[in-house]
């Protein structure tokens, strides 16, 4: 494979692995080669068969976004895994680790193994998929290897993947050694509620028919079930301050994450924004907003994700309560957060803790997540001075809309290194000859609190 020299980029390098803010950014020199990083530290003429001027520009690991849902296979009217790979590219994302509740739904061995051989036909970036959780697959689950983990719905989803009963809760947690991750709201409570607003078309009372309550009583729940078993746990979209108590104690087997929309949109903006921020779990309210910034600062919380889950603009449009939850993300994810730190809420350093690092770390993604000797070459060059306006026509998902649509953010992505090829750059578009493949996923490191000197080789 050819060598490439990145020269003179402002290089992000990792910290101490637990606190978000400790890393540093060094100006210098990253030689790439045979897919990895063959040194950080590079002379100026090293020898290489490319050589790039980042002057002006931060190399920050690839981002891995930890929660996405690409719709294929069964409904890919609304997305695939080449439009979203392409989304991903052009967002500085490098690898995605994709939900089961697909049609048909990934609950066996072979059915992501199905969705592993898709991937490998269409995605630019690298990829993996969960194994879902039913009430009677436990000994299937019990079975899976080289899958990021299982994932629980703990709370409304579709088919048979949810699980609610305690009994097959107690089974998946004790039966299992996979880490294990969930959608967190109480199906009684959203059930409940449901009944209450019975008839409503006012989009903005999905926030009280999903509300605290409801997030609150199944973390509590999950946490509680992690702890007993000794299992490691990831809290999926946590929505809610209130549900921070229940993360707040360090704790060996527990991690979490928070979405964009959970930052960034309050139950205010429905008036704005409709069902365009229709979400599951749903959006809170602006006190929220502030309780998760904190979380995130405070290393309460070490993971940001997606939860990329578009609809088609016509099915969103349905009068509530039709409308679908959902939205697409992965493309402006990264520049979210580089115009937070545009903005100084936040750095660079925190940003590569929070999108690369901690989430290759959750998951068992061996050389994945940092700029270090010996790693794969998973990159995103950016500049953190451009400004550009997303708009709805220029979005790469499928559906082509965004509910930043309008919003202008100064810090993008310039160019994505996967394996070491670039996939993408602002000048050059997509080499449609990319191909992403399956990370190794090596669950005896430990996890997030094992591995804080990274997850190496």
């Amino acid at each position: 494979m050819p060598r490439t020299l990145i020269r003179n980029a402002s290089i992000v390098l990792p910290g101490d692995g637990l606190r978000s803010a400790s890393g540093e950014v060094r100006i210098g020199n990253v030689l790439l080669g045979e897919g990895r990083i063959l040194d950080v530290d590079a002379s100026d003429t090293a020898s290489c068969d490319d050589a790039i001027d980042a002057s002006g520009l931060h190399l920050l690991p690839g981002v891995i976004d930890d929660q996405v849902h690409f719709r294929e296979p069964g409904l890919t009217h609304k997305e695939d895994l080449s439009t979203a790979s392409h989304a991903c590219a052009a967002g500085g994302v490098t690898s995605f680790l994709e939900m089961p509740n697909t049609k048909p739904p990934a609950i066996t061995i072979e059915g992501v193994r199905a969705k592993e051989r898709l991937a490998a036909e269409k995605s630019l970036v690298n990829f993996g998929f969960y194994i879902g959780a039913t009430p009677d697959n436990v000994a299937e689950l019990a079975k899976a290897t080289d899958v990021p983990g299982i994932k629980i719905f703990i709370g409304s989803s579709t088919g048979n993947l949810l699980v609610d009963e305690q009994e097959a809760l107690e089974r998946i947690f004790g039966e299992t050694t996979l880490p294990i991750c969930s959608h967190c709201e109480d199906e009684t409570t959203v059930r409940a509620n449901t009944e209450r607003y019975r008839g409503t078309n006012d989009i903005a009372d999905h926030s009280r028919i999903r509300d605290e309550k409801a997030a609150m009583i199944a973390t509590e729940r999950a946490t509680d079930l992690a702890r007993r078993h000794k299992h490691r746990f990831h809290v999926l979209h946590v929505s809610t301050a209130a549900e921070l108590v229940y993360l707040a104690d360090p704790s060996p087997y527990l991690t979490a994450e928070v979405c964009p929309h959970h930052l960034f949109f309050n139950v205010d903006d429905y008036a704005r924004l409709g069902s365009r921020i229709q979400m599951n779990p749903s959006i809170k309210s602006s006190a929220d907003n502030a309780g998760l910034w904190q979380a995130l600062l405070d290393d309460v919380v070490q993971v940001i994700a997606t939860d990329h889950a578009p609809h088609t603009l016509d099915e969103k449009a349905q009068p509530y309560p039709n409308s679908p939850s959902g939205l697409p993300a992965v493309e402006n994810s990264l520049a979210l957060m580089l115009n937070q730190a545009h903005h100084g809420k936040v750095n660079v350093v925190q940003i590569a803790h929070w999108m690369s690092d901690a989430p290759a770390r959750v998951w068992g993604m061996t050389a994945k997540g940092r700029i270090a000797e010996g790693y794969d070459a998973d990159l995103v060059l950016v500049d953190l001075n451009e400004s550009r306006t997303i708009r709805d026509a220029e979005q790469h998902t499928k559906n082509r809309w965004s509910p930043w649509d309008g919003e202008t953010l100064t810090g993008w992505p310039v160019r994505t290194y996967v394996g070491g090829h670039q996939v993408w750059s602002i000048d050059a578009g997509f080499d449609e000859s990319a191909r992403g493949t399956k990370p190794t996923f090596d669950h005896s490191r430990g996890g997030y609190w094992a591995t804080t000197d990274g997850i190496g080789v």
